[in-house]
């Protein structure tokens, strides 16, 4: 059995890692990070992906209120792109965090 804040990390990992249609009997679970992964990197893009994530969180885990998202945009030449979601649990009051790499290249480091 897990705690309730690393239960509430693991249901955010999941919601971020999932592509909308993914799940069957869902399909508008998930956050759809995807999509945007061929646009180019710039503030619009940065924006989108920001709303995303925080649509995401609002109507897949009641158990946290948002307060930030911070995207860390360092290691966008080698296809990575850090969020670090900072949120408040409700029931206990504490504030955590979690950095979500998003990863733009995903696969392409492939050697034969």
């Amino acid at each position: 059995m897990v705690s309730a804040e690393k239960d509430i990390k693991q249901s955010l990992l999941i919601i971020l890692s999932t592509n909308l249609g993914e799940r069957v009997m869902q399909p508008s679970f998930g956050c759809g990070l995807k999509s945007q992964i061929y646009e180019n990197i710039n503030e619009s893009t940065l924006t989108v992906l920001k709303d995303l994530i925080q649509r995401a969180i609002l109507f897949y885990e009641p158990r946290v209120k948002l307060e930030s998202i911070y995207t860390d945009i360092s290691a966008a030449y080698e296809g990575r792109l850090d969020f670090t979601i900072v949120y408040d649990i409700i029931t206990s009051n504490t504030r955590h965090n979690i950095v979500y790499p998003f990863y733009l290249r995903e696969g392409t480091d492939v050697q034969l």
